[in-house]
């Protein structure tokens, strides 16, 4: 069932008469509707009348013009205007571009900009490796994408991607102090795209990979990670992984379950599933079974592309086929990374006691949580409206920012690793219960953490 959310914030204003039911009328009228009430501000008034800003969270667009019919239909009530709060947000786009060095004189211009310019050029021509130490490659990410694979919403291309990759820079300035820029990318040939990130990257200190529809987002990351000598990341693959892994860390110490004994179901084998089952098998996982739209992934499969094959051949030991409410029961966890409503409440009571389900489909997960509550030990979703929120921006931000301070080019499965057991650590033992097992998204110590430990494995620049 959907509920209210910030992300669909809208303030009507509304000028009524100045009578002394008046706010309270608008306050009916907004929870008649199912709206969640978050402010009521008198913008004028007069001594017959008010003019009233109700701001509220609502279901979607359409959940928007219930209430405003509602407010309009009070008697004496005239609705002036409404605004979409998230809209309202990304006037103008959500980042920009701030010189670090003052610019107030004439010598300020001659050692920033011509003559002395020129002798940082002719240092790095001579000596490439201070393009690291002498420009802002040492600090700045590319998030590069197509527009083919872009939250829930699919291939919508480039240019509707760039709100998304606006917030992805955004994140990475605010969490990890990396200043990343969007490119979004007019072609989904992925010979093109290799070849322009290619082209580009001598700007960059990283690569962050960006909704790139699987399979392609394989063969490009790979690609690029043998041609360029900076980190190449795809968050939507190796992000997920190392959150769920922590997440899953901690999980199991709330239900005193061991990563080894456990029966993992994964449901959705696309880019982020694919990446899951690789860390979850590196940590000693000797039970997943992964199911696609057709059900269970076994080697009896045919016609698979490599990547599922992978699947197949490393996972479903048994060889299980049937659905995934099939292959669900006596499981102890569940980790969805697909579609919205595939489970109820019954289906999570197939599973095994003190369950685990991590849904984590966006907006609407998988199965919903407050349902699965009831028959699971530990839910959580990638929702910031329910707890255990499971969300990339607790990964990238920290992981970006001990790469590039590290100085290295590959990344390895160490690195993740230590990522995701920092994100667990820290969540103190005291503080861990079942609706916390993962640290809020805006903890500051966790891409200090996260960062720290990318370092350790990787060693000093």
């Amino acid at each position: 069932m959907a509920i209210p959310s910030p992300g669909y914030s809208i303030t009507v204003r509304v000028e009524v008469p100045a009578a002394a039911n008046a706010t309270a009328a608008l306050t009916t009228a907004v929870a008649s509707t199912g709206g969640s009430l978050t402010a009521l501000d008198v913008a004028e008034s007069r001594t017959d009348r008010l003019v009233v800003d109700v701001t509220c969270d609502t279901m979607d667009e359409a959940h928007g013009h219930l209430i405003t019919d509602a407010i309009a239909a009070i008697p004496g009530a005239v609705v002036r205007k409404v605004s979409d709060q998230t809209f309202l947000l990304h006037l103008g786009g959500k980042i920009e571009v701030n010189p670090k060095v003052p610019l107030k004189h004439r010598d300020d211009l001659s050692r920033a900009y011509t003559p002395g310019v020129a002798r940082i050029c002719r240092a790095i021509a001579e000596h490439s490796e201070d393009a690291r130490r002498l420009t802002i490659k040492r600090n700045t990410v590319a998030v590069v994408t197509d527009g083919s694979a872009v939250l829930g919403l699919g291939n919508i291309g480039p240019l509707a991607a760039l709100p998304v990759m606006e917030g992805k820079a955004a994140l990475f300035k605010q969490f990890g102090a990396v200043d990343a820029w969007p490119v979004c990318l007019d072609t989904q040939d992925p010979d093109a795209i290799v070849d322009i990130v290619r082209a580009i990257a001598p700007v960059y200190g990283g690569i962050n990979l960006e909704d790139i529809s699987a399979p392609r987002c394989f063969e490009i990351e790979a690609r690029l990670r043998d041609l360029l000598d900076i980190p190449v990341f795809h968050d939507d693959q190796h992000g997920t992984a190392i959150v769920v892994l922590a997440a899953l860390k901690n999980a199991l110490r709330v239900v005193d379950k061991s990563i080894e004994d456990v029966r993992i179901v994964v449901s959705g084998v696309g880019a982020a599933g694919h990446a899951i089952i690789r860390l979850l098998l590196t940590q000693g996982a000797r039970d997943i079974v992964a199911c696609g739209r057709t059900g269970a992934v076994h080697t009896g499969n045919e016609g698979m592309e490599p990547f599922r094959q992978w699947i197949a051949d490393h996972t479903n030991s048994l060889q299980e086929s049937g659905t995934l409410t099939d292959v669900l029961v006596g499981a102890d966890v569940f980790v969805g990374v697909s579609a919205p409503d595939l489970l109820t409440g019954d289906h999570i009571a197939t599973m095994a006691p003190h369950a685990i389900v991590f849904a984590l489909a966006n907006p609407v997960p998988e199965v919903d949580p407050i349902t699965a509550s009831k028959h699971a030990a530990v839910v959580a979703t990638g929702r910031s409206d329910h707890p255990n929120q499971i969300n990339n921006v607790l990964v990238f931000p920290g992981f970006f920012r001990g790469l590039l301070d590290a100085g290295v080019s590959d990344i390895t499965d160490a690195m993740m690793v230590a990522a995701a057991a920092a994100i667990a650590d820290t969540v103190e033992p005291g503080e861990l219960n079942p609706s916390f097992i993962i640290p809020s998204v805006f903890d500051s110590s966790v891409a200090p953490a996260v960062a720290a430990a990318v370092c350790r494995v990787a060693g000093p620049a």
